[in-house]
């Protein structure tokens, strides 16, 4: 196990109780390759890839490492293991098991359609360029709760690409933090989709949805019903849709602008509660509370004495649900791999251009965070950074060390 930082500071909030830890060796882990690890890290901050990162690795149940490296800002105090992060679209996650929460408590089923749930969706149309106009078209079938799970649902987002449909997102106010879930659904209700539902895997805003979608069927904000199902059983004491000014002194922060090409980076303030709580993209944490969440998950659904999902009901999120008929064409999509309900599963041993066991989910954020969970090995993994554009170099680069310890 790295001993602590000897400049972690205690948090202002409860302290998310810390998952039970065991020298590498005991779990089937070199320490010295973990060490490794951690040194490629530290050379990355030094050539001043990243201001810092934390890294925690877990198998059997156990946390075998967890090390804080760099600075938490640039120019800032020592990177912590309690610093708090944009975890982006890690909420995604989060937000896909609440949703198969309420499907096990027999709110509806995964063939339902959105409409069910949000009428405005009855009457979607599909986008079709034709000689540089858009055309109109009824969609085939409805766009339903699994759609969503697995981003088939035809919605998209604006920073995927440059076509008409994502060209009308770019010019909304989908990304304002000040419209609330319900107006974000009912904006989207109002644009094309990008495709017809079912036909294609695009990485979308189909997560937000779902969290709106939750909103109506429980009743509660997604922010109070995330709490009382999943963080606070979970004790993620510091997972939340912004943090408050107590923590000030502990967030994460990007360069100003990208070491590799100079563009301006600029991230949501995470002092700021916003009115949007966005299922896709809004939560911030730390590296244990997220931890917390991937143990659950690697636990077939427990942790401590709490069932937060049916062991069968993960099984069927962490399988593949596009199969040979969906079209996949996007770079975030990563070759030998599908992805489920909620996360991209690895589906072939080899093809992908990094380490990993067949069965493996996962998912990661933006801003550079990332997990993972391998059943086949037992052994879960959180990375923590706030570096967009690095992040799909520095998790490539976490796979490997991290698969090289494994014994």
């Amino acid at each position: 196990m790295n001993p602590p930082s000897a400049t972690a500071r205690q948090p202002s909030a409860p302290q998310t109780p810390p998952l039970p830890q065991a020298k590498p060796e005991s779990l089937g882990l070199s320490s010295v390759r973990l060490q490794r690890m951690s040194d490629a890290f530290k050379r990355e901050v030094d050539k001043g890839t990243l201001p810092g990162a934390t890294v925690l690795v877990a198998r059997k149940g156990q946390v075998g490492w967890f090390d804080a490296i760099g600075r938490q800002a640039p120019g800032g105090a020592a990177m912590a293991h309690d610093s708090i992060f944009r975890i982006f679209s890690m909420t995604k996650p989060i937000v896909s098991v609440g949703i198969m929460m309420l499907v096990e408590d027999g709110h509806f089923i995964l063939s339902d359609p959105v409409s069910k749930f949000i009428p405005e969706f009855a009457n979607t149309k599909v986008g079709v360029e034709n000689n540089g106009k858009l055309d109109l078209v009824p969609a085939k079938r409805p766009m339903t709760v699994q759609d969503l799970l697995r981003h088939t649902s035809g919605l998209t987002y604006d920073h995927t690409g440059n076509g008409p449909v994502q060209k009308l997102y770019q010019q909304s106010r989908l990304r304002s933090r000040k419209i609330t879930n319900a107006e974000h659904a009912t904006m989207l209700a109002e644009m094309p989709l990008v495709c017809q539902p079912g036909e294609a895997w695009n990485y979308s805003r189909s997560t937000d949805v779902l969290g709106r979608i939750i909103e109506v069927v429980s009743g509660k904000s997604l922010g109070a019903f995330l709490t009382e199902r999943i963080l606070a059983p979970l004790q993620m004491t510091e997972t939340a849709f912004h943090t408050g000014e107590a923590n000030a002194g502990r967030l994460a922060e990007p360069f100003a602008t990208d070491p590799w090409n100079g563009d301006k980076v600029q991230l949501f303030n995470m002092l700021e509660q916003p009115a949007m709580e966005s299922g896709g993209g809004g939560l911030v944490s730390t590296t244990m509370d997220y931890a917390r969440f991937a143990a659950m998950l690697a636990g077939g659904g427990w942790l401590d004495g709490h069932r937060i999902i049916g062991r069968k009901t993960l099984e069927l999120m962490a399988s593949d649900h596009l199969g040979p008929d969906v079209k996949v064409d996007s770079p975030l999509m990563p070759a030998g791999h599908g992805f489920g309900l909620g996360f991209a599963v690895r589906t072939h041993a080899g093809m992908a251009p990094f380490t990993g066991s067949l069965g493996q989910y996962f998912w990661s954020g933006m801003a550079g965070t990332f997990f993972w969970i391998d059943p086949a090995e037992d052994l879960f993994a959180v990375f923590m950074m706030q570096g967009p554009g690095q992040r799909e170099y520095i998790r490539s680069m976490l796979r490997n060390a991290v698969y090289a310890a494994v014994e």
